[in-house]
């Protein structure tokens, strides 16, 4: 049994190998290749290989794969390529990997230059390549430089301009950002529809020479044949629409194509070797059984792909409108997250400053009560000094017939204790209007006190009436969330270090019962009166 011969087949995206035996034809390849990458649009591709003389050809399926002119390599190398171009990528394109290897080849050749495309086209059509490898541009993700490995401009364009590679990314990119939201498929669609309208799309160029010995370039493509002058690839001199050639044929090097105007003269010209004609023979075939096919109705197999088709871009266009709506549905979390974090921060501050107020405010009452003790003690003293200032009066009175060096000498203590009297009425006073100004400082403070507890109680609720207006789904989360961290930030123990002061509007009853309603048998301001002298 002959050995299996190993084969090796690339396409624009994938490296497959197999192992064919002597017998296996062109088709058998072909077929596998197909059924292993998926492809059904099969009238569009072919194998092409080098021959023994270095020259490009296309596999005849119809032949023994190892009969043919292959290079004998092992493994032997293959290209899956396309050999036909549409006349609409729009219209005829069908399956996404049909598109896929389409846009894969023609951005390929345009990036060697094989076919010219301008300076400006060529960056609109790397913006949509950029769109189809990477998706939606986005500031945070693609930062300066990220396109710096990416080969996005043929080499001509880049030197016919003298702008750095960042320049030229700085202009695709903002390109790029044109594209939000176009689906990757319909990227490389974008760019197909750019690109066919290039002068060398489709284009399969010869060398060939008319009778007089000019050389001259055969183009063959999708809707017939041109001919161009040897300096100028982009304008046909002649042109054979396939709807207006009645024959083609060879003999030998020399070939003839026939107009179906008798009246119109045959076109002749000679290629430089016999295959060459065959080669241009087989793509002529080609190319008008698709002209032809396109203006018939679509096949049984044509109409399945295209129903299945468009199934699987609904389905497709539905996950990815899932797929936008998660996205918005995240991102709307998140911003809600970020709006309750800060306003947490607010409460968490907020309550801060209500607590610092709050302690502001026991500490004036603390400083009140102190001074209220101050106030009580000297009332004391005073009540002291003022029974026994009436006792030395009363004894001035009942001892009228006290000797006068003694009444001289009572008459000076008396006198004495008046003074003294008199500085604590001052002294009493004076602390009788500090204790006025710590009642208002008091009356200030409980408002505080009032209007902080009030705030707390507030900023407690708050959390819960925005959860319950903004975010329904998930309010008890994020409830639970802002109630659990004012809990730890803004809850007040009974049991601080301080015990618990007497609120402000208790120190002022205080006050007023021990200070503002004491009985004073002196018509004074609050105690004696200033200008009392005794009677001597």
């Amino acid at each position: 049994m002959p050995k299996p011969v190993n084969v090796r087949v690339t396409t624009m995206d994938a490296e497959l190998e197999f192992a064919i035996q002597a017998s296996t034809t062109g088709k058998q390849l072909f077929d596998q290749v197909v059924k292993t990458i998926g492809l059904r649009e099969i009238w569009f591709f072919g194998l092409q290989y080098l021959d023994n003389k270095g020259y490009v050809t296309w596999l005849k399926l119809n032949k023994k794969v190892l009969s043919q002119d292959v290079k004998k390599e092992n493994p032997l190398l293959f290209k899956f390529r396309a050999k036909f171009y549409p006349e609409d990528v729009a219209e005829e394109l069908i399956q996404e990997i049909t598109l896929r290897l389409f846009y894969l080849q023609v951005k390929s050749v345009i990036l060697t230059d094989e076919i010219y495309c301008p300076p400006e086209t060529s960056v609109l059509l790397a913006s949509y390549a950029v769109q189809a490898k990477y998706g939606d541009y986005s500031a945070d993700l693609h930062k300066p430089g990220c396109l710096s490995s990416d080969r996005l401009l043929p080499q001509r364009v880049m030197d016919q301009h003298k702008l750095s590679k960042d320049q030229w990314d700085e202009r695709i990119t903002n390109w790029w950002a044109e594209h939000k939201e176009l689906p990757r498929e319909d990227a490389m669609m974008e760019y197909l529809k750019i690109a066919q309208d290039l002068e060398m799309y489709g284009v399969n160029y010869f060398e060939i020479k008319n009778k007089k010995g000019t050389e001259l370039w055969l183009g063959v493509d999708a809707l017939g044949l041109n001919i161009y002058e040897k300096e100028d690839k982009l304008t046909p001199k002649i042109g054979f629409p396939w709807s207006e050639i009645r024959n083609i044929s060879f003999n030998d090097r020399k070939f003839v194509i026939r107009p179906i105007d008798k009246k119109a003269p045959d076109f002749v010209f000679f290629a430089p070797r016999l295959r060459i004609n065959k080669r241009i023979l087989a793509l002529c075939m080609g190319n008008h059984e698709l002209y032809m096919r396109r203006r018939k109705p679509d096949t049984i197999e044509v109409q399945q792909m295209k129903a299945q088709a468009q199934e699987e871009k609904l389905a497709r266009k539905q996950e990815r409108e899932k797929l936008r709506k998660e996205t918005e549905a995240r991102e709307m979390a998140e911003k809600k997250q970020q709006e309750y974090a800060e306003r947490l921060r607010q409460m968490q501050d907020e309550m801060e400053k209500r607590q610092k107020e709050l302690l502001e405010a026991q500490d004036t009452i603390r400083r009140l009560e102190d001074q209220l003790r101050l106030v009580q003690a000297a009332k004391e003293e005073f009540e002291l000094k003022q029974r026994e200032l009436e006792e030395m009066m009363k004894k001035l009175e009942n001892d009228k017939m006290m000797e006068a060096e003694e009444k001289l000498r009572l008459e000076e203590d008396i006198r004495a204790k008046q003074v003294e009297v008199q500085r604590m009425q001052e002294e009493v006073n004076t602390k009788d209007e500090e204790t006025r100004r710590l009642q208002e400082e008091v009356e200030d403070a409980r408002r505080r006190q009032e209007e902080a507890t009030a705030a707390l109680v507030a900023a407690s609720s708050t959390p819960q009436h925005h959860h319950v207006m903004e975010a329904e789904d998930d309010g008890e989360n994020d409830e639970a969330l802002a109630n659990g961290e004012l809990g730890k930030a803004g809850s007040l123990s009974s049991e601080d270090e301080h015990p618990a002061p007497l609120l402000a509007n208790e120190v002022g009853e205080r006050i007023g019962l021990e200070i503002g309603t004491s009985g004073c048998k002196w018509p004074c301001s609050m105690f004696v009166d200033r200008s009392f002298r005794p009677s001597l």
